[in-house]
């Protein structure tokens, strides 16, 4: 995700803020040390604070200036840098990468059935994901702390779908990742949360598609929670 500030921060300021995660400034507002953390970085007191500065600047860090020191917190966007580098270890230590999802089940604007009933995207689910899609999409608002678990399904491999165009208009491609769907009255699969390069939809908005409606097989409606277990 771009930093809002355009200055990029590189493996220097990551190793930063993961050693200000580590002394739990996820959590709360945590007093640093230039001279501390210099020496955990073996690096000069105006190279720990230049780094600091970077990771305020680029919104990954809130920080204060005080009498003694710094106090910092990691932000959101922080945060979530932190949960794609993690998913990139996974992608290289675990040969089986998965993540849980949560979510409540929230009524879609029908945008989905749209898309998905088009040829140009039809074809292609029948062919790649070896079913035919129900015509409609689940749609769920993801808890927060999901929001922030989004961002590891970059250890996974998705399934592509391509872009393609007809003579109205150009379609984006979109990412399938296989899934499960977990509620209290059992689970189903296969399912595939798909990710359209182009949307309007936040972070916070999840899809799943599936050959069949989910609302109906697992008894769902709008305020129930659900699960969706994606693995590869």
């Amino acid at each position: 995700m771009a930093e809002s500030s355009g200055r990029a921060v590189g493996r220097d300021e990551l190793a930063t803020l993961k050693l200000l995660a580590l002394d739990g400034a996820l959590d709360e507002r945590t007093k640093v040390s230039c001279a501390d953390l210099a020496g955990r970085l073996d690096a000069s007191n105006q190279t720990a604070s230049r780094r600091l500065q970077r990771l305020d600047e680029s919104d990954l860090l809130d920080r204060d200036i005080v009498s003694d020191g710094q106090e910092v917190q990691i932000t959101e966007a922080g945060e979530r840098r932190l949960q794609s580098e993690y998913a990139d270890y996974r992608r290289i230590f675990e040969a089986d990468a998965s993540v849980d999802l949560n979510g409540i089940v929230t009524s879609g604007m029908g945008e989905g059935r749209h898309y998905i009933t088009l040829p140009g995207y039809m074809e292609q689910f029948i062919d790649r994901l070896d079913y035919e899609p129900f015509a409609g999409t689940l749609n769920l608002e993801l808890t927060e702390e999901s929001v922030r678990k989004r961002a590891r399904l970059g250890a996974l491999e998705p399934v592509t779908i391509e872009g393609w165009e007809d003579d109205e208009r150009t379609y984006g491609p979109a990412y399938c990742y296989p899934a499960s769907v977990v509620s209290g009255d059992g689970e189903y699969a296969p399912a595939h949360i798909i990710a359209p390069e182009r949307t309007h939809h936040g972070e916070e908005q999840l899809e799943v598609i599936a050959p069949e409606k989910l609302r109906d097989v697992l008894e769902l409606a709008d305020g129930d929670e659900v699960t969706v277990h994606v693995t590869e």
